[in-house]
């Protein structure tokens, strides 16, 4: 459609009230630039894949076209303020219970391409950072992110990501990285009974609790049904097929956002991450395509 490469562009009354920075009373210079403004250029240059220059002239541009008076931040501004910019938590505001379903993905540092090592020979360890996240297959929410370091496991970021997922959990669906009793421990910690269904599949070796005959938990039902029906009929059993989506949603953010990260320093990449994962959200909440089997 024609339509697709259209760009519509407004700015509400809330926003040229707080575009500039309030003062804030105390000794110094006053910032000039609000949060709002800072973020307004993150959000336009990781949605369109833009460096801040062309991101620059897009918000001067606009700003003529829409005839409003507004003080747009130099390119130097954006990539200097982007560490110390303070993102609202914007945490979804669910009404019904959600499944989680959890998983993470490798973003390649800003650094030498692949031709570059292939022409020069290796110039040190390749670096990526971790990012990790939770959704809701039944909506195109992103419940929870996290960035990390490399060698930061899936496992000990299971505790803060519950922690941002708001109301009460049906499920928790992760693959088998999650399969230990710390991942147990922190979904047990998050939420009280009646706890959710902790769909992660067992390991190859994994044998029944001492308890299984009298209470059996939640991963010794499991474990019988993969000893009595076999794995495959387990996942079948449990939906654990629905993981497939959070695969899908991390293909989506590195197709739109890119595999790599721009910022050079952690405290920079996880804001470029945190608002990547706001894009991402707000694109997907303008509308999916609806897949019927024919």
């Amino acid at each position: 459609m024609p339509q697709r490469g259209s760009l519509t562009l407004w700015v509400t009354p809330e926003a040229l009230a707080a575009w500039q920075a309030p003062l804030t009373g105390r000794r110094g210079r006053p910032p000039h630039d609000s949060d709002l403004a800072l973020e307004t250029g993150h959000l336009l240059r990781l949605a369109l894949g833009r460096s801040w220059r062309p991101t620059e002239g897009l918000l001067r541009s606009s700003a003529g076209l829409l005839g409003v008076s507004l003080a747009i931040p130099d390119h130097t501004t954006f990539s200097r303020c982007r560490v110390s910019l303070s993102l609202p938590v914007t945490q979804p505001q669910m009404t019904r219970p959600v499944d989680v379903i959890m998983d993470s993905t490798g973003l390649k540092v800003y650094g030498a391409g692949e031709w570059q090592r292939e022409k020069h020979g290796e110039r040190g360890r390749r670096r990526w950072r971790q990012l990790h996240w939770a959704i809701d297959p039944n909506s195109p929410e992103i419940l929870a992110s996290e960035l990390a370091t490399h060698d930061v496991g899936d496992l000990s970021k299971m505790g803060p990501l519950l922690e941002q997922v708001p109301g009460v959990m049906v499920s928790v669906t992760a693959d088998g990285a999650y399969a230990a009793a710390p991942g147990y421990q922190a979904i047990a910690a998050r939420q009280p009974p009646p706890a959710p269904a902790v769909i992660l599949p067992p390991r190859a070796t994994a044998v029944l609790s001492s308890q299984a005959d009298v209470t059996p938990s939640w991963r010794d039902r499991q474990i019988q049904i993969i000893q009595e029906k076999g794995r495959r009929s387990w996942e079948r059993v449990v939906g654990y097929g629905k993981r497939s989506l959070v695969e899908t949603a991390l293909f989506r953010y590195q197709s739109r956002i890119g595999p790599t990260l721009r910022a050079r320093t952690l405290p920079a990449q996880k804001t470029e991450a945190r608002v990547a994962c706001s894009v991402i959200r707000r694109m997907a909440l303008c509308g999916m395509p609806v897949s019927q089997r024919v």
